[in-house]
């Protein structure tokens, strides 16, 4: 191992989700040429360094954090390597950390990444959903209209959605999922890289029902394929559309009309509108 000291800056560290076998060798090099781990709690990251075999000073930093912290943090940075490592994972995917890497750019000071786990990715890798296109929303809302109103908010993105979930609220999110996004596929994947490993799928109604007879602990990643493709309209259909907007509007107004309801071209169906009026 390198013991030569790294220069000053930030160190964005990942850590393991929950096999210690996924710590990269860069990453416990980092920590331990680090005169400072920033870290969310000094209790599992002390756990996790003792297991490395690592003995470094730890700092407590959160985004509850005060300023006075974050300012004592940054001067450490212009004089030596600092370390910010969260709980699990890649630090600031839902984690503490953006208020100190933003702050630590503004003045000026190096900020390095060194990448490793993260549920996100873990999970993604998995499920068997599009990867193609993708949206991490953290966590959904708890209370039951918010967590609707955030669903119905994403309902059209054409993407697989991505959240992070806790055991307790599992099933109450499956189940808004059920009501506002109906038909979707969607996945569980929890305990990911420890022993009891689980990547479910189905629907949310089967998974709610699951997950009621079977009470989730751990932490959890939930996935939420992407808006199927719209049927094409009825040709009948978009004819008895356009002739009863063209009763009320213009030929121009009927056809942004239709255009707009069934996503079809407006100047075809100005043309045919026209044709119509004839």
């Amino acid at each position: 191992m390198d013991t030569s000291p790294l220069a000053p800056g930030l160190y964005i560290v990942a850590t393991p989700i929950g096999n210690l076998g996924d710590i990269t060798r860069r990453a416990v090099d980092t920590l331990e040429r680090c005169a400072v781990v920033a870290c969310e709690d000094t209790r599992v990251t002390g756990k996790l360094l003792n297991l490395l075999g690592l003995h470094r000073p730890m700092r407590r930093y959160d985004d509850h954090a005060s300023d006075a912290a974050r300012k004592a943090l940054l001067a450490e940075m212009v004089q030596s390597p600092v370390a910010l490592v969260s709980d699990a994972g890649t630090p600031l995917i839902s984690d503490p950390g953006y208020r100190l890497v933003r702050e630590a750019r503004a003045r000026g000071i190096p900020v390095t990444s060194i990448p490793g786990p993260s549920a996100l990715v873990t999970a993604l890798s998995m499920a068997g959903l599009p990867t193609d296109r993708f949206m991490f929303a953290g966590f959904l809302p708890n209370k039951d209209k918010a967590r609707g109103d955030v669903l119905a908010e994403l309902a059209g993105v054409p993407a697989t959605l991505v959240f992070y979930e806790t055991g307790p609220r599992l099933v109450a999110s499956l189940e808004a999922i059920a009501q506002r996004l109906p038909g979707r596929e969607v996945a569980v994947a929890r305990e990911l890289t420890k022993l009891h490993e689980e990547c479910r799928s189905g629907s949310a109604e089967e998974l709610a029902a699951h997950y009621t007879a079977n009470p989730a602990r751990g932490e959890i990643v939930l996935l939420i394929a992407p808006p199927g493709a719209a049927e094409a309209p009825d040709e009948d259909t978009v004819e008895a559309d356009l002739r009863a907007a063209l009763a009320e509007m213009s030929p121009s107004q009927a056809a942004g009309k239709v255009a707009k309801a069934h996503g079809l071209d407006r100047k075809a169906l100005y043309a045919r509108a026209m044709e119509f009026k004839a």
